[in-house]
């Protein structure tokens, strides 16, 4: 059983399980809730809130959507290229998770863009998205846009009144909309940099060797 689990065989794992996860979240949440709407409050700092975005991780929007989607498709090429090397290389068991899962966030947030547009009827707030519309899609090839849905206002309150230039005004500390392939990349990257941070600089000293 042990030589079951190949490092090969672990990045593939980790690589279908979280896509199926990010997925299947991703097609409940377009398909059974409407743009810009919030349900599951559990309390004031954890909420589902669906809406999309044209941009990258945390709905950053930045230059072009095409160009968007090229870069990210680029992204997930050299990724990919260099998880396959790394798992050849024997790497680390840790290092081979970590990097398979910022892999596969990138790669779950590109399905969105690719595909989205074309098998998806436009989320609306009035009107629910329907999988593989009669009448197509709403973005071709693509353009589709990212769905998002988890927000935590780890901090939801009022400045103070008495202070200078922001008294009174609303804050919110981490208002970022996320999806689970971002968590993903995000518990990857810092996974790496606090774990691995040195493995890594080698790993590229390696690389340039061959």
């Amino acid at each position: 059983m042990k030589n079951f689990f190949t490092k090969g065989r672990i990045a593939v794992l980790v690589i279908i399980s979280t896509l199926i996860i990010d997925q299947v979240i991703k097609i409940l949440v377009k398909t059974h809730m409407y743009l810009h709407d919030c349900i599951f409050p559990i309390n004031s700092w954890y909420n589902i809130y669906f809406t999309e975005n044209n941009g990258m991780a945390f709905g950053m929007e930045l230059f072009g959507k095409l160009f968007l989607t090229t870069f990210r498709i680029a992204a997930v090429a050299v990724i990919g290229w260099y998880l396959v090397k790394m798992v050849k290389a024997g790497a680390k068991t840790g290092f081979i998770v970590c990097v398979s899962l910022v892999f596969t966030g990138a790669l779950g947030n590109i399905l969105d863009s690719m595909f989205y547009g074309v098998i998806f009827s436009e989320s609306t707030p009035y009107q629910l998205a329907t999988l593989f519309p009669s009448g197509g899609g709403y973005a071709p090839f693509l353009y589709g846009k990212v769905v998002d849905m988890f927000y935590f206002p780890i901090i939801n309150t009022y400045w103070p009144t008495w202070m200078p230039f922001v008294g009174g005004q609303h804050f919110i500390f981490f208002s970022p909309i996320f999806n689970f392939a971002d968590s993903c990349i995000s518990c990857g990257i810092i996974a790496l940099i606090i774990f691995y941070g040195k493995y890594f600089n080698s790993s590229f000293r390696q690389l340039k060797k061959h």
